[in-house]
Order: C-alpha cells, then structure tokens, then sequence
C-alpha cells in the first residue's frame, strides 16, 4: 500500500464524524485499494463560484460532512461573528446532516444560522435570505446531477450566488481551517441556532403571487418534480394564485434521492420527461410542467395541433417569458439579461421595446450582476428569474416562479383561443426564426475535453455547416469585455453561432449552436430549414473537435 495515500487517509478518519464514511475509509485502507484511495485524496474538490459538487464518499476529492464542515468553517472566517446566515437543503443524500453540520460550525465560530423548516427548493433559500435581512445563504443541493452526488452552494446578502473574488476569500479560509475535530460546534436549541417555520415559504408563495401571470385559470396542467423538492411547493404556489391543482406523475412525485424512474434528474435529459408526457396524453392537459429536483429550473412541454406534445427549448421558454415581462412592467431602465450560450433573439425583442439588453458569462450569478433594473433573466439550461414592478422575487433562477407565469401566459393564450405555439409563431415573423439546439459529449476522461478545446484553437475552423465564419472569439481572454472564462466563440454568417465550452458542473463538453432563418411564407418551412441547418453544423463541430 502507498504509504503517503495511507497517512492522508488515516489523518481523515481521525476526524471523520460519519460512521458511514469512516467505515468506508477503514475497509479501503484494510483492502490496501491504492486506486480508491488515489481517487478520494489524490486531488480535491475546489471551492468555486459554483461552491462544492461531487461524488459523496470519503476524502477530499468527495463530498461529505468534513468537507461540508471545512466550507462551513471558511465562510465563518470570512463573514466573521455575528453574521446571520440561512441554510437550505434538497431531499438527497447526506443534504439534511449537511446543512445541520453547516449551522453546527457557523454558531461554533460565533454566527448566526437560520435552518429552512425542510428540504425546500432552492428558490426559497435565495429568497429567504433577502427576505430575511441574513449576510449569506447556504443551500445543500447537487441539482439535477446524478443520485450519487451532493453539492454546496453560497449565496451573498443580495440572495444571489457568489461571484470572485468572494469565492477565492472563502476557498483560502478553507485551507487554513484544520481538523473538523477542532471546531467549536453549536448544537440546536443554542443561541443563535434557529429552526425556521413556514412563515418564510408563505411569505416566498405571496412574492410569487405578485407576478405578471395576468388573470385566466382555465388550465389542465401535467406536472412533475422529478423526486425532488418541488412538488408540494409548486401545489401551494399554483392555489394561491387560483389555479387548478396540477396533475403529478404519481411516480415522481414524493422526494426520493435514488431518481428511481430517470436516468439522470435532469428535465433536459433523454427519457427524463416520458412519464409525464404520458400523464399529459391521459388527462388532456394544456401544458406540461417540471422542475428539477431542486426547483430551480422549469422545463415546459406543449400540445401538438395533431396530437401528442413536445418540450419547448429553453430559449423558446426565455423567449416568451422574457417578451412576456417586458410587455408587462414598465419604465425606462428596465433591463432583461442572458447569457453568450442562449439565443441572440432575447435581444432582438429588447431592442422592439427599447429596453435595455445585457449578456453575461454562463451562470445565474453572471445573470444578477448585469445591472440595476433587471427584471428578466434566463439560460438556455431551463433556468428563468421572472421579476414584475416590484423588482426580482428571487435574485436567483426560480423554477416555480417560472412555472407559474407560464402557466398564466398558456391560459391567457388559450382564452384568445391561442397556444403558446402559436406565440412562437408570432416572434419568429417579427424577428426571424431563431433556432437553437446543443451538441453535447459526455467523458469519463477529462483530458479528451482538454486536446478537443486545444485542437480548435490550434486549427480554427474556417466554415461550419455551410457558414463562413467571420469571427472567432477566445473566451478565456475575456472576449467582449467579459470575465475570462474557457471557451471559445464562432460568430457565423447569416446571424449563426456556435459557442464551445466544458460543462462547469458535469464532465461534459457543450456545444451551443444557433441559427437565424428570415420568415417569408409559413414559419413552418423555416423550421424545416433551420433543423438541416443545425444538423450540418453538428456534423462539422463533431469532425473538428474529433470526438
């Protein structure tokens, strides 16, 4: 057995509080698994502006409660005592020892910890801490990432995620804590260690309420939360604002961290939507809904004229909602804000509205830093802030706020004997068909997304999909005036696009590929166009990038 591997992993099961993990550690070290070690301390997951996320088990490279007490005791060390922080967790394993673990450390060091009720959406965190006047939040969710994962996300007093170079101030504070066995630990009961009632989700449902959902109700609505958090939040949020109660794939519809019904928690997913899509063909529903399994994105399916449905794209979704907001708020300063990866369209009906337009690196919390007024925001990856004259409810993405105003954009449509197709319809004749599509690899290899990046910018492509490409853009120097992210930008002729860049969360390599098509007869015939279209740049993007 390595040695060195041995001692980092009896160093940590010295101060390891999980019988689990302990157990786990002990039988590796008995086994003599060099390679099982190697995977748990030969690197570790980095505090980041996405906080923590990965694979739970054992050691530095896992999530578990000694690194979850780590990051706690760093954000300690840099709010200071005194601070008051919410904490919020999903219904995945490990998520409730978590956050208890988290608030053990914070009123330890001398903070304040304010505990959401039960595991909630994530939504009702980043409200609750605006809403609560707290200097940070916490919530423990891996989103839609596989069962086995776990995750750890910061929120900052304006309810929104963590930007540099708080993320580095808190990762150093991280490095200098020592043993988790060290720590001063609060325990519940405790000054300073508060459990929350349902006063914060009422006062989170009543924010939503306030939004432009217009005034129509007749809606039949197949919803499902794919095992997550959302089900009984979204229930509550739909009668308080006097809809019909959704109907819920029975088979998604209690909280379960296994995902026993999906491959991947993901509404985006391949297979992830069949359940409820049946749901939606049995009982004639208007719209399909779902959430993720922390609630923060919505995904949207639609009835076909000739039967059956289909999922809107997440930019069709940012389309009509972010048109939908504009149309319904007023005032010069207004702002609506995506990101380079979404659709170039969003902008497009800014400028018909002569409201304000900004676009940001990939990420929610690039999303609520592009400026004051902003009242809409949205990522092609399902994820929507819908806001009204009183502002942004949520300084985070919302997926039953979005839900909910979807729902009301549908039932006004259907009153004028309309569907949210024909919306679509609408836009495209206005500003062009804009049509959007990804191309994604998946590796278990990490080093394949590295050569395919590295092999575009050593012979970038001169046309794509029968589009010369005018302009190139490396991202990683801060393209546009833009942070410096990793990633890279072609910007077509003809108003095509294709941005390249490796998942921030997932071992994934993402491709986003836009086209414009001019409408000139029926809208029907430039989607045809655009789909072949889409398909000769994937085919082009496959060969260049050699995967």
């Amino acid at each position: 057995m390595n040695s060195d591997l041995a001692g980092l992993a009896r160093s940590w099961l010295a101060q390891d509080p999980d019988p689990d993990t302990r157990a786990e550690l002990a039988r590796l070290l008995d086994g003599g698994d060099d390679d099982a070690l190697r995977e748990r301390f030969g690197s570790r997951l980095e505090f980041g502006t996405a906080g923590l996320r990965g694979e739970l088990g054992a050691g530095p490279n896992r999530m578990n409660r000694v690194t979850v007490m780590r990051a706690a005791a760093g954000l300690a060390r840099v709010l200071g005592p005194g601070r008051h922080v919410v904490i919020g967790y999903d219904a995945r394993h490990k998520s409730d020892a978590f956050a208890c673990d988290t608030a053990a450390v914070l009123t330890g060091a001398g903070l304040r910890a304010s505990l959401l009720p039960g595991p909630l959406p994530t939504p009702v965190l980043a409200f609750a801490v605006r809403h609560l006047g707290a200097d940070a939040g916490v919530t423990v969710t891996a989103s839609h990432n596989p069962p086995r994962d776990n995750g750890y996300k910061v929120y900052w007093g304006d309810g929104s995620q963590i930007v540099p170079p708080i993320d580095a101030e808190i990762s150093a504070a991280i490095d200098a804590t020592g043993p988790v066995s060290d720590l001063p630990l609060g325990s519940p009961g405790e000054p300073g260690w508060t459990t929350l009632d349902d006063g914060v989700v009422a006062a989170y449902l009543e924010a939503l309420t306030a939004l432009p959902i217009g005034r129509a109700r007749a809606l039949r609505v197949a919803y499902t939360p794919l095992h997550g958090v959302g089900g009984v939040t979204l229930a509550r949020a739909f009668a308080a604002a006097g809809f019909e109660t959704p109907a819920t794939v029975a088979e998604q519809a209690e909280p379960d961290p296994d995902f026993p019904t999906v491959a991947f928690p993901n509404p985006e997913e391949p297979g992830a939507m069949d359940l409820a899509l049946e749901l939606a063909a049995r009982t004639g529903a208007d719209l399909v809904l779902a959430n993720d399994p922390d609630a923060d994105r919505c995904a949207v399916g639609v009835p076909l004229p000739g039967g059956g449905h289909r999922m809107l794209t997440g930019d069709e979704l940012g389309a009509l909602l972010g048109e939908h907001v504009i149309r319904h708020t007023s005032g010069d300063e207004r702002l609506v804000a995506t990101t380079i990866v979404s659709s170039s369209l969003l902008g497009k009906i800014a400028a018909a509205h002569g409201v304000r337009y900004a676009e940001t690196l990939t990420g929610f919390k690039w999303i609520m830093k592009a400026g004051e007024g902003l009242v809409f925001g949205y990522e092609e990856a399902l994820g929507y802030s819908v806001g009204s004259e009183q502002g942004l409810p949520v300084h985070d993405k919302d997926g039953i706020g979005a839900a909910l105003t979807v729902a009301g954009i549908a039932a006004q449509a259907a009153l004028e004997g309309r569907s949210l197709l024909d919306l679509l319809d609408d836009q495209a004749r206005r500003h062009g068909l804009h049509a959007t599509s990804q191309l994604s690899f998946r590796v278990a290899d990490l080093s394949l997304i590295t050569g395919a990046m590295a092999r575009l910018r050593a012979t970038p492509p001169r046309r794509l999909g029968g589009h010369d490409v005018e302009a190139a853009d490396d991202l990683s120097r801060g393209a546009g005036g833009l942070p410096p992210t990793e990633g890279l930008r072609y910007r077509l002729s003809g108003g095509a696009r294709v941005v390249v860049r490796p998942s921030g969360t997932e071992p994934k390599l993402k491709c986003y590929l836009e086209v414009v098509i001019p409408v000139t007869g029926e809208v029907s015939e430039a989607r045809a166009r655009a789909a072949t279209e889409l398909d000769a740049l994937k085919t082009d993007l496959t060969e260049a990038l050699g995967l």
